[in-house]
């Protein structure tokens, strides 16, 4: 036969498409797990914030790149496609994101910081002053859910080591906090809440 001893490739047109990439992630973008058996702790702020990405990608963005698809596989040949390769390859990673929003929205248990307003004890929403012992640098972190928490801003989720910490301390109190280099001592030095809108 004229083609033995050629290389056999196949077209991409051949093979199948999957719904996730190649990492597997469900659109978690690096965010650590539920503990088991835990609820996922959000503010009202943070959820009002999930729930709006839903529903922009759910009424905007998804529906605009399914056009942009749609218009694409009407070009013919979708091997060399750019817009309609690009526009699949971004639908995945909407719907990997709708998928994750959905679950952490099913999940999520929304806790008001504000009713623990006027408190010196840490619960979840708390804005907390410490100080390390060992070096006495001084920081504040607000405690958040795990969806919401941005380092950047000085948050810091409700499962983190420095979070868990704290949790049930009051001003004054000194804690332990466990970390790679070994425990540390840090004194809470106040403790405040968003008022009650």
């Amino acid at each position: 036969m004229w083609f033995e001893g050629l290389p056999i490739t196949m077209s991409k047109a051949f093979t199948r498409e999957t719904d996730q990439d190649d990492d597997g992630d469900d659109g978690d973008a690096g965010l650590p797990p539920l503990p088991a058996g835990s609820k996922n702790y959000i503010t009202p702020a943070g959820h009002a914030r999930l729930r709006a990405e839903l529903l922009d990608l759910l009424d905007n963005e998804r529906p605009r790149i399914v056009d942009v698809v749609h218009w694409a596989a009407g070009n013919g040949d979708r091997s060399e496609n750019g817009d309609y390769l690009y526009g699949k390859k971004r639908l995945r990673e909407i719907d990997r994101r709708i998928r994750f929003l959905t679950r952490r929205l099913d999940l999520a248990e929304v806790a008001d910081p504000s009713v623990h307003h006027g408190s010196d004890q840490v619960f979840f929403g708390a804005t907390v002053t410490y100080v390390d012992e060992a070096d006495g640098v001084e920081r504040t972190v607000t405690i958040m859910g795990i969806d919401e928490a941005d380092s950047a801003q000085g948050q810091v989720s409700w499962i983190s080591p420095i979070a868990r910490a704290l949790l049930k301390s009051r001003e004054g109190d000194v804690v332990r906090l466990v970390t790679p280099t070994g425990p540390r001592d840090i004194e809470v030095l106040a403790v405040s809440y968003p008022a009650k809108a």
